[in-house]
């Protein structure tokens, strides 16, 4: 095919058309070798605190093994609830060598939705931090939670730096709401237990699931992706051979504001950078910019670092960020959502090093394309495949078109799902015959870089983060004073797009402050609406769907 000799031709030097797969049969067969290999330098650092991939090695077996002792089998759920914080890759680590699979589980989650992420998957045991076991305290009856671990942010941080950060978390800034939960461990006393026990190390399979990924659906659902070990595996795989000749090995310090349980930092950090022995430097809240420029100026200074559009946008904005130490920096990725041209191009004026888009989704593990790192790479494009990796552009029958012409992108390649969890219907309505149906309309252009123009789904994009207009419509239509409603995305400069809602009352009492406040009991931050408008009527079809286009419109 054309596309295919174009892509073929112009594709980035020193990059091989193709990855083995089959490498590690296990994503533990690869962490094995890194604990190995590594042992003492930095895997994972915070808030000033080291931790090497010996001690990853011990805390995990320890993690793991207390796990089982709770009776945790292979094929079990655990549901991971932090910020980026050192207990993060203890227990996801522990989890996967005791064969449990992991979900991973955004902390700032409203009761409902949690209650519907656990529920959905069976989950069985929880890591919390200690900021959100309020919330979980309202549902957790609903559950069948019986391993409750919760963790105040400054556990793992040695005894004097933690109580600091505990006492200003819970007593300063009281970030930590009153809760009442039966039966839990913190996270130390989990590892001291597991420390007197022995793990069974689980001898997991290819296509085994080991993440159960959520990410929003079109009627309203959020649906957990299945990613198995081989998808993470391959994509660990396709982002090394992509990027890792301009990295050298054991030597990267590597900065991450995104949070772990975010799908595109978990394969980046977790896994790909983590396989070559980069000390990943975890930022735990990445709305305190200062904190951010000062992780450039220590005495190992960042030479990668991944974000969103919004982040790298605030950061250019910084009346001190020019002065930070990019002496080290090789370059930035930006995924998660579209990196806009005037950021790009300021990012790389004021550092001197590029900031590179990639493109994914997290049916796709979640990396599909990304531009060229060797100065060959097109700012508004979401560049080419990784390795082992097909995109096309096909219309509304399926029809592969040419070049130039604009139709839906379509993924095929090991990092794709194996499905969605519990949703054959789905699974069977978004992958055909293995292409991965991405709802976004783009085109291929004369190099073979691919673009996207449009948005085939309703899907609003909020700073990286996927929104649903048919889950935010249900969640209104559950007030008693709405008696209809309707979401879209407009554009927004600081996140891309904003959602906002148009609503028909039932009680003409019905203000905007109380629309707000039940948004805020209900959903979290990113789904909230920024705009509110009251209408008399909503457009429809002749079968009484509601018709966003014309709002849009």
């Amino acid at each position: 095919m054309a596309e295919e000799r174009v892509w073929l031709k112009n594709y980035p030097k020193g990059v091989p058309a193709n990855i083995d797969a089959d490498k590690f049969a296990t994503v533990e067969e690869m962490l094995k070798g890194c604990f190995a290999k590594y042992k003492d330098k930095v895997a994972f650092s915070n808030m000033g605190k080291d931790l090497t991939f010996g001690d990853l090695d011990t805390y995990s077996k320890q993690f793991g093994a207390y796990l089982q002792y709770r009776g945790l089998k292979a094929g079990d759920k655990i549901a991971l609830m932090m910020p980026n914080l050192l207990q993060y890759p203890i227990a996801l680590f522990g989890a996967l060598r005791a064969g449990i699979i992991v979900v991973n589980t955004n902390p700032l989650y409203t009761p409902r939705e949690m209650k519907h992420q656990f529920t959905d998957a069976g989950v069985k045991a929880v890591v919390i931090a200690e900021n959100y076991a309020a919330n979980l305290e309202k549902i957790i009856a609903d559950t069948d939670i019986n391993v409750t671990i919760v963790t105040p942010l400054g556990e793992m941080l040695g005894m004097i730096k933690g109580t600091i950060v505990n006492l200003m978390v819970k007593h300063v800034k009281r970030l930590v709401p009153k809760y009442n939960l039966n039966n839990t461990v913190s996270f130390k006393q989990a590892l001291s237990e597991g420390k007197r026990m022995k793990l069974a190390e689980h001898e997991g399979k290819p296509n085994d699931t080991i993440l159960i990924q959520y990410t929003g659906g079109t009627t309203g659902v959020s649906k957990g992706a299945e990613l198995t070990n081989k998808n993470l595996v391959a994509n660990m795989l396709q982002v090394q051979s992509y990027m890792f000749q301009f990295l050298t090995d054991g030597e990267e310090v590597a900065l991450s504001p995104l949070p772990m349980y975010h799908i595109f930092a978990f394969t980046v950090h977790c896994l790909a950078l983590l396989s070559i022995g980069t000390k990943n430097v975890l930022v735990t809240n990445a709305r305190d910019l200062p904190s951010i420029i000062k992780e450039f100026n220590q005495k190992e200074p960042i030479s990668i670092m991944t974000g969103v559009n919004t982040l790298f946008n605030g950061l250019i904005a910084q009346e001190n960020f020019a002065a930070a130490n990019f002496e080290k920096l090789k370059f930035a990725v930006g995924g998660g959502m579209a990196v806009q041209p005037h950021v790009a191009e300021k990012w790389q004026k004021i550092t001197g090093k590029p900031l590179i888009e990639g493109f994914g989704m997290t049916e796709s593990s979640p990396v599909a394309s990304c531009n060229p790192i060797d100065g060959t790479d097109k700012i508004g494009t979401i560049g080419m495949p990784l390795p082992s990796t097909e995109m096309r552009i096909v219309d509304e029958d399926l029809n592969v078109l040419a070049q130039g012409q604009r139709g839906e992108i379509q993924i095929r390649g090991p990092q794709v799902m194996k499905g969605y969890y519990n949703r054959a219907q789905a699974t069977t309505d978004t992958i055909k015959d293995g292409w991965l149906c991405t709802g976004d309309i783009g085109l291929m252009d004369e190099d073979g870089f691919f673009k996207i123009v449009d948005r085939k789904k309703d899907m609003i994009l909020v700073s990286g983060f996927n929104v649903y207009p048919n889950e935010i419509e249900a969640v209104l239509a559950s007030h008693p004073k709405i008696s209809e409603a309707a979401a879209i995305g407009v554009p927004d400069p600081k996140s891309t797009e904003a959602v906002k809602v148009f609503i028909v009352k039932s009680d003409s009492s019905l203000t905007i402050e109380e629309v707000k406040t039940f948004c805020a009991a209900n959903m979290t931050g990113y789904k909230k609406p920024k705009h509110i408008e009251f209408k008399d009527d909503l457009p429809k079809s002749n079968v009484g769907k509601i018709l966003r286009r014309k709002l849009k419109e």
